[in-house]
């Protein structure tokens, strides 16, 4: 895994654009659970990230993108995602939304 800290700024904004395009197809957070695309890999929890650093990444372009936002996240960078969020509407919710149900009888 390349270290985020040693590319250019033009490579590391096709980067951010990359992460900012790319959604979990599987899981817990895939599009099963969250249609129609799933959560963007921004979003994902850290821990939950911090358990396929310790079990491995999938294969492929996912897995090195999950593992870029793993590195930005464990070095508190998390708000380098803030623009992609803004420009697509806010950070995913990830928590169903609870429907209060109030009976007075």
């Amino acid at each position: 895994m390349a270290d985020f800290t040693e590319i250019d700024s033009d490579d590391f904004r096709n980067l951010l654009l990359e992460i900012g395009k790319t959604h979990i197809p599987f899981g817990k957070f895939g599009i099963k659970a969250y249609p129609p695309a799933g959560v963007p890999i921004m979003d994902l929890p850290h821990e939950y990230l911090c358990w396929f650093l310790q079990r491995g990444f999938p294969k492929g372009r996912l897995g090195e993108l999950m593992a870029q936002v793993c590195e930005i996240k464990s070095v508190g960078m998390d708000s380098v995602f803030d623009p992609i969020r803004k420009a697509n509407g806010g950070r995913y919710r990830l928590l169903p939304t609870r429907v209060k149900n109030v009976d007075f009888e």
